[in-house]
């Protein structure tokens, strides 16, 4: 198959490196998947395009990367220097006063910027954009100089109130760059022009904490994708689950920090409204972590924030997606008070697990798959290992496992994976049950490596209906990067009251903000079909700190529609009964911020190129029997997945292989092949 005009997106896990490549032309695809390398992920990344025979002549490469959130976990960044107004240098270390733990006076929080590379400046900007003292462009320029003599890599600028009046921070980032010797510069204002002085402080730090990591990242991608006279331009997933351009990632890393697990989220969401499902919760078990988000309705859930880690808040929008460290390469141990656990270290696919042979003595979740017969030994993943160790995850499971509980090497390897299914409905419990969704309503879609091996298990544990297991389980975050479309967001805090708005000022901004995202998407130089701009408002009730997003009307053109008074009250209404079944009749009303995101649409992806070949049968498909351990050792029939016809129904106890993945049916469970490949698993009866 020739690349020519393929787009290829590319997903780097802790563990795999997935990729899949589509040609548009042509109607056809490849998928390759190698193993990762958390010393340099370049490697991984690089090795996947060999896997699919170069870069030359691809037309769009589309990159998720876990690059920003594994330097802000593992603090492996740069020392960075902040420049803040006087008085406000501890905003940082304050917070929200919360704590790392709820109960005793212990616990500790060490920032992403050092109490001696946080320097205070006179400067004031008042509440209402008016500046009452100005700044002094030497005295910045001192500053610099200090903080570079300290072994600043990096600085942020970022000034109280600075969201109504960014002048002063616009003249300090002037005179810093006139000596800072790199383009690792940030302006608060730039990163998040919104009211929140720790959110907006913390989301500068971080982003000047990630630029140098991730322009030397990308930088090293773009260098060796010239080696290979790739001919188009590198894009990066976007924690929103947009798209955009690599210049645009190396400016605002901050939003890459959820970048590979919402290319997953985005993919599930179209491939359930292929499927005819609306109500969706996605799986994306990887090596290292189990992520979760719903699709409700058909639209996923998205946050104005995030936290990556305790302290580490980033107010940006993001898909909203729940993490637990419970991946195939996640470590079994007991603890001391004799309890089994299951993560959150992993072995990552170096060492990687027990049965890789690569130098690991503790057991995986991986290593129980393998023992219990799910996974088969003489296939794995990834193409590098030509068989899996079973003796060797054996022993180690017994020993560091089976012998504190007195356990078999057999039980305890059941007992690891029911530890790891129970973590893993409990992340979904707390995305559905406890955010007042019915589970009874929601499918589940288990992908990632090892996602497709629990199915049977969440349908069990949780109540779900149903769940669909995409064609290529574990590719399907990599193609969620080559089905998203472009965004771009702009937030301004308004602080207005609704009570005698002026609609025509406030749509004059809509449409300025409209604007300049849409510019934003059309620089990215991808062919979009059309561009849609979607508004909403941040409003509350006044004397609340907490808000409802009201969302405004969208004309085709991309300005606002009948934006009045009284049809933002109507939209705050129905927005606040919907969240709190009432309203508070005679309370004055304020809109608290204006968020803007232009969205490029991507050209529609035909999931028919994944329809299973009619001619096949069930007979071609199936390739014997093997012990395979689920409530007891049972004898399970062994399918080639990808050979499957469509409408073809397989009775647990079953297990479906394909080079990405393995599915496991349990007992009580069937499975049916869709029109798209989609194998939606039921209970029996």
């Amino acid at each position: 198959m020739s690349a020519s005009g393929a787009i290829v997106g590319v997903d780097v896990g802790g563990t795999f490196t997935d990729l899949f490549l589509f040609d548009p032309v042509q109607g056809v695809f490849r998928t390759a998947k190698v193993p990762s390398r958390r010393d340099d992920e370049a490697v991984g990344f690089l090795n996947g395009l060999n896997a699919l025979g170069g870069a030359a002549g691809i037309a769009s490469i589309v990159h998720g990367t876990t690059v920003g959130t594994n330097t802000l976990l593992e603090r492996r960044g740069p020392k960075i220097g902040v420049i803040a107004t006087r008085g406000f240098r501890d905003v940082l270390e304050m917070r929200r006063r919360d704590r790392r733990r709820t109960w005793g006076l212990w616990g500790d929080f060490v920032p992403i910027a050092e109490r001696d590379m946080r320097i205070e400046i006179d400067e004031r900007t008042l509440a209402d954009g008016s500046i009452r003292q100005a700044i002094d462009e030497d005295e910045i320029r001192d500053l610099a100089r200090r903080l570079l003599d300290q072994g600043a890599q990096a600085v942020a600028v970022a000034f109280v109130n600075a969201y109504a009046n960014a002048e002063n921070e616009r003249r300090a980032v002037a005179a810093l760059r006139n000596i800072w010797p790199n383009e690792f510069v940030t302006a608060s204002h730039e990163v998040l022009s919104e009211i929140r002085e720790f959110e907006r402080s913390s989301t500068a730090a971080l982003n000047t904490y990630l630029q140098p990591v991730v322009a030397s990242y990308l930088g090293k991608l773009d260098a060796a994708l010239a080696r290979q006279e790739y001919p188009g331009a590198l894009h990066v997933v976007q924690s929103n689950g947009g798209v955009m351009s690599a210049a645009m990632a190396r400016r605002f890393p901050v939003r890459t920090a959820l970048s590979g697990p919402a290319a997953g989220v985005v993919a599930g969401m179209a491939l359930a409204k292929a499927a005819g499902f609306e109500n969706v919760i996605t799986c994306d078990l990887g090596g290292t972590s189990f992520d979760v988000s719903v699709i409700s309705g058909g639209k996923t859930s998205t946050a104005p924030q995030s936290t990556i880690d305790f302290g580490l808040v980033i107010r940006t929008p993001m898909i909203e997606i729940t993490t637990i460290g419970a991946g195939g390469g996640s470590i079994a141990w007991v603890d001391r008070g004799g309890l089994l656990q299951v993560g959150p270290e992993s072995a990552g696919s170096v060492p990687g697990p027990v049965c890789y042979g690569a130098g690991n003595t503790r057991p995986t979740l991986t290593d129980a798959q393998v023992v219990l017969g799910r996974i088969n030994a003489a296939r794995p993943l990834g193409g590098e290992l030509k068989a899996l160790d079973v003796d060797a995850a054996r022993s180690a499971i017994a020993t560091h496992v089976g012998e504190p509980l007195k356990l078999g090497a057999d039980e305890a390897a059941a007992a690891i994976v029911r530890v790891a299914e129970a973590r893993m409905a409990g992340a979904i419990r707390l995305v559905s049950i406890e955010r007042g969704h019915d589970p009874a309503r929601f499918a589940a879609m288990p992908f990632g490596g090892g996602g497709a091996l629990h199915v049977s298990a969440l349908i069990r544990e949780i109540g779900l209906k149903s769940a669909i297991v995409p064609r290529f389980p574990g590719i399907t975050s990599a193609l969620g990067c080559v089905l998203a479309d472009l965004r771009q967001d702009m937030v301004q805090t308004l602080n207005l009251m609704l009570d005698g708005l002026d609609a025509a000022a406030l749509e004059c901004r809509m449409q300025a903000a409209a604007h300049d995202t849409s510019a934003a998407v059309a620089s990215a130089g991808v062919p979009v079909t059309r561009t849609d701009v979607v508004y909403e408002l941040d409003m509350h009730y006044l004397g609340q700190t907490h808000t409802v997003a009201v969302p405004l009307p969208m004309a085709p053109d991309g300005g606002g529609s009948g934006v009045t008074e009284a049809t933002i009250r109507a939209g705050f209404d129905a927005a606040y009964r919907a969240s709190f079944s009432r309203s508070l009749l005679g309370v004055p009303v304020r809109i608290a911020t204006l968020r803007v995101s232009a969205i490029g649409r991507r050209p529609p992806f035909d999931f028919s190129v994944f329809r299973p070949d009619a001619a096949t049968s069930l007979d071609e498909a199936r390739r014997g029997s093997r012990r395979v351990f689920f409530d007891r050792w049972r004898e399970a029939t062994i399918w080639s997945r990808l050979d499957l016809p469509a409408h073809a129904r397989i009775d647990g106890p079953a297990i479906l292989e394909q080079p990405d993945a393995t599915v496991a049916i349990e007992p009580g469970m069937a499975g049916r092949v869709d029109n798209f490949g989609n194998l939606i698993v039921e209970r029996v009866g």
